[in-house]
């Protein structure tokens, strides 16, 4: 198996522990050297120019990546490195999770941001159909209790990208208005996509 974007390791680690044998890649020096320290097989290799031959994986996973990635070349890169019956699993945001994503009355441009950087459905599945991809996409909403210091640390990291895209007036207020406001427990939705994509030529 590849983990396309495997930045820490955790994804390649649970993978390793149910009997598979994975690669990751991360453009990252930092990250490839964290998932090293998990014990994990990884390289530091872009999507869109991979360090293997043709044919060499069975399946590929990559989880919150496509959104970063130049989708035509990468996908081409992943139709080449999988066997002929060679299937790709794709995890992203669903568009209807940047109207309910519990952060969002705190900083207001999140929405507006995430929609212009993740790629809609519709995007997604043809951008797989034109590099010989056959998808299917299956959405799944997951529901988890979050703790409010557990969001307050994370909101101090900046621990999704995004945030580091927001103007620095927007986040300190963003997050004085969280220290303030945030109660004990919040129940925060993720709306996903989950496609499998067959290599169909």
């Amino acid at each position: 198996m590849l983990d396309l974007g495997c930045g820490t390791g955790r994804w390649s680690a649970a993978l390793t522990e149910r009997g598979s044998r994975v690669w990751g890649v991360d453009p990252s020096d930092e990250m490839v050297a964290l998932a090293r320290a998990r014990g994990v097989n990884a390289k530091v290799a872009r999507a869109e120019a991979l360090p293997f031959k043709e044919g060499w994986f069975e399946r590929a996973v990559t989880a919150l990546v496509v959104h970063v990635l130049d989708r035509p070349r990468a996908f081409a890169e992943l139709h080449r490195v999988l066997a002929d019956d060679g299937r790709l699993a794709i995890v992203t945001f669903d568009h209807r999770h940047f109207d309910d994503y519990y952060l969002n009355p705190f900083f207001p441009s999140i929405p507006q941001i995430d929609r212009a950087r993740f790629p809609t459905r519709d995007e997604l599945e043809e951008d797989l159909r034109a590099a010989g991809f056959a998808p299917k996409t299956h959405p799944v909403t997951q529901t988890t209790t979050l703790r409010r210091d557990w969001i307050l640390e994370r909101l101090r990291g900046r621990f999704i990208s995004t945030l580091q895209l927001l103007d620095e007036p927007e986040y300190a207020a963003g997050l004085a208005r969280a220290e303030r406001e945030l109660p004990e427990t919040v129940e925060a939705r993720q709306h996903l996509l989950v496609v499998v994509a067959e290599r169909a030529s």
